[in-house]
């Protein structure tokens, strides 16, 4: 005759062995626990090393990642919102310093105001003298010109941040918005729109 679940002599010494043992369960939330070494978790800005190009937003299969321009202030906010995040790491994998944005070892997002479950990096935008466009951030302008050294005098928007960050050019006079857009506009910070069109008149 089979004995009732409990009385199985397997299941009765696995019950009394927890009843002195305690539970198998981890003591989280009481305590918290260590995840494992390559344990994907909460993404975290580096605003040192983020240039706020927006590449991480282009990747997230999540849609997860917001980028916006305040061009009256000269300002890109990028926003990540941990109530969507998938923690896949594609951010991570694509960002073209490869420390602007990292998966921590986190684990706890919990929030008790969801407008609170997001993190955010400001970068001051570089705008054309032309039309007024967004060219890029400062951050990832300096971020290109470093990467290409000699080669970034060849480009007068690369050229202009490298002389300004070297101290070696202060500000340069604004332009005068009544001229018509022309070669002497060529030595301003241009969109690559306005350069092609005053350059080669195309």
């Amino acid at each position: 005759m089979k004995l009732p679940g409990i009385l199985q002599p397997i299941l009765l010494k696995e019950a009394l062995s927890a009843l002195f043992t305690g539970p198998y369960t981890l003591p989280f939330p009481k305590k918290p626990s260590e995840p494992q070494k390559r344990f994907r978790g909460k993404p975290k800005f580096d605003d040192e090393e983020c240039v706020g190009c927006g590449a991480c937003a282009m990747v997230c299969p999540a849609n997860d990642i917001s980028v916006f321009d305040d061009v009256a202030n000269k300002k890109r906010v990028i926003t990540l919102y941990y109530d969507k995040c998938i923690q896949c790491g594609q951010c991570e994998a694509n960002c073209i310093t490869e420390k602007g944005i990292k998966l921590s070892r986190e684990y706890d997002m919990i929030y008790f105001d969801r407008s609170q479950a997001k993190t955010t990096v400001e970068k001051e935008l570089v705008l054309c003298e032309v039309c007024g466009d967004v060219i890029s951030t400062r951050d990832h302008i300096r971020w290109v010109t470093k990467r290409l050294g000699p080669l970034a005098f060849s480009n007068p928007t690369l050229m202009l941040t490298a002389l300004k960050d070297a101290k070696v050019l202060d500000e340069i006079p604004p332009r005068d918005k009544d001229l018509e857009p022309g070669r002497h506009d060529v030595v301003r910070m241009l969109c690559a729109k306005c350069r092609r069109r005053i350059q080669l008149g195309a």
